[in-house]
């Protein structure tokens, strides 16, 4: 059984986006022997959960969102996690969109302190689905429980939080 750095390889959970250009990814990853857990969304969460002892989450790999990769950088920076990210341009618009955006190396592999750069950074997030991380809203009927999460890298503080929603009158969507 393959090992690295005394860690089996197959204990490792690795969270990827179920889409279908991460199938040879996928396939990649299933040769190793390590565990995958697909999922459809949720990849600012489960980015999270991956610096988090315990989480169940070892790893996340593949293409997500840019928006969502400085926003899981943000939170990383909060707890000290670590990540790399790169451009993934679909098309020749891309590319020009992220040269106006300052981006002179489209192919520059990017730390979390150039994605989420400054001090003094808050996180703040509520499940909506069970994820990785938080546990979607669940609704009973006199309202709504939903957990939700709140780092601040200048403390170091990580708020774990669940609120119940009494409705006193039947909620207007």
């Amino acid at each position: 059984m393959a090992e690295c750095l005394g860690y089996k390889i197959s204990n490792l959970t690795i969270v990827i986006l179920e889409r279908e250009r991460h199938n040879d990814l996928i396939a990649r990853v299933r040769k190793t022997g390590a565990r995958i857990h697909l999922i459809a969304d949720g990849d600012v969460s489960s980015a999270i959960a991956a610096a988090l002892p315990d989480s169940g989450v070892d790893l996340l790999l593949g293409i997500g969102g840019a928006p969502e990769g400085v926003l899981a950088a943000a939170a990383l920076r909060c707890i000290g996690g670590a990540m790399q990210g790169r451009l993934v341009p679909r098309n020749v618009e891309e590319i020009e969109r992220a040269k106006q955006m300052g981006v002179t190396d489209i192919n520059k592999i990017f730390t979390v302190d150039e994605l989420a750069s400054g001090n003094g950074i808050m996180f703040a997030a509520t499940g909506v689905t069970d994820g990785d991380l938080l546990k979607g809203v669940t609704f009973h009927p006199h309202g709504a429980v939903s957990q939700s999460l709140v780092l601040r890298q200048n403390s170091g503080t990580r708020r774990f939080i669940r609120t119940e929603h009494h409705y006193k009158d039947a909620p207007v969507y």
